[in-house]
């Protein structure tokens, strides 16, 4: 059973950093390129960072988080994390992982708020 589980977010004023973990099940994981997306209230979600398996080799970043965010993986825990600072409100969204391409059923992500 394919199980995607996302943690770590939570509440931080601008300029705040947070650490996300996503913790894959019943999948393949080393080989694939896995990536962070994200949807805010009233828009379509996107992807923001993403990385290729099975040693990390490649990332790809968003232009709205690049210089502050920096996607990893750790193929022995079936995890994949996203270390975000310098945080912005418009960064406050439901972050999720997935596959790039998103192959998988979603997990239920977690909230990032940022505010003053």
């Amino acid at each position: 059973q394919v199980q995607l589980v996302e943690s770590g977010g939570g509440w931080v004023q601008p300029g705040g950093s947070l650490r996300l973990s996503c913790a894959a099940s019943g999948i393949s994981f080393s080989f694939r390129t896995m990536a962070w997306y994200r949807q805010a209230p009233g828009r379509q979600r996107e992807e923001v960072a993403s990385i290729s398996g099975p040693v990390g080799s490649s990332s790809t970043y968003a232009d709205s988080v690049k210089g502050r965010f920096t996607i990893s993986r750790d193929n022995a825990k079936n995890a994949v994390y996203l270390q975000m600072n310098s945080l912005k409100p418009e960064d406050t969204a439901v972050y999720y992982c997935n596959t790039k391409g998103s192959t998988l059923p979603w997990g239920q992500g977690t909230q990032v708020t940022v505010s003053s």
